[in-house]
């Protein structure tokens, strides 16, 4: 029993976190809901602020995760099991959204996206992911469990924990496999999709998180990670900046250009 009472705050602080990020995820679900509402009046607006939500919720819901991870870092499973949920979640949730500049730049790249929606886009994504530091450090003022300590925010938690060609060597293998199926799997049914991508992304940040933490996501590592990139910009553009958008450069040079170029040389090899 008294083992038990013991355990409880430390249960009773998960679900508060827990709970706190399902409130976020219902909230910004009912601002979608009003936006969509309003689409046929403001075009660009409406872009603008799904783009906006999207990345608020997918920032704030990972810096609570970030959180929830460090308590009990001997055992993994747990907090590889939210990854899992939440990516779910957000998946379910954040359809026709990127909230990843990776994504604007491929779906550029690829033609599937005017110049100035992409603009219009990103600069939603870099509003939210600032936004989402603020807001989470409201919310950690708060002191809803012991773990929420607003000092927190203002400070740099490095997580590269590897030289800098194996961090952008990571972050570029992240964000080419990730792209990659994003791409690939929209022929498969969306329930199924939904279910593939959170269990990538959840290897993924598995396989690459003790490294550099496998965000492949410029705008959520400037949330995550804001005052290091003031203490030290250039190592973290590189990392999780240029690194990632290398790798989508490095999936559309493969899958549109050699690949098919391959392709072609074999098929007119074996016609002669």
């Amino acid at each position: 029993m008294t083992a038990l009472r013991g355990l409880w705050p430390e249960v009773q602080d998960t679900c508060t976190s827990l709970g706190l990020m399902l409130l976020l995820v219902l909230f910004m679900g009912l601002a979608r809901v009003v936006t969509r509402l309003q689409q046929h009046r403001f075009m660009m607006a409406h872009t603008f602020v799904l783009e906006f939500l999207a990345t608020f919720q997918l920032c704030c819901c990972t810096h609570e995760l970030q959180l929830l991870s460090e308590q009990e870092p001997a055992h993994p499973t747990w907090p590889l099991t939210l990854i899992y949920f939440f990516s779910l979640l957000h998946g379910l949730t954040l359809v026709g959204t990127s909230s990843n500049p990776c994504g604007v730049l491929m779906q550029m790249l690829l033609g599937g996206m005017s110049p100035e929606t992409g603009a219009i886009r990103l600069l939603a994504q870099l509003i939210g992911a600032l936004c989402s530091r603020y807001c989470i450090s409201a919310l950690w003022s708060l002191g809803l469990t012991k773990y929420h300590i607003n000092e927190r925010t203002f400070v740099c938690r490095n997580p590269i924990q590897v030289d800098l060609p194996k961090a952008v060597i990571t972050e570029a293998i992240c964000s080419f496999i990730f792209h990659s199926a994003l791409l690939h799997f929209q022929e498969i049914r969306t329930k199924l999709r939904i279910h593939l991508l959170a269990a990538l992304i959840t290897f993924l940040v598995y396989a690459g998180g003790s490294l550099t933490g496998a965000v492949f996501n410029p705008a959520l590592a400037l949330s995550l990670h804001f005052k290091c990139f003031d203490e030290a910009f250039l190592r973290f553009f590189i990392v999780y900046w240029l690194a990632p958008s290398l790798g989508i450069l490095l999936m559309i040079l493969m899958f549109s250009f050699f690949l098919p170029w391959l392709y072609n040389n074999h098929t007119i090899n074996k016609k002669e």
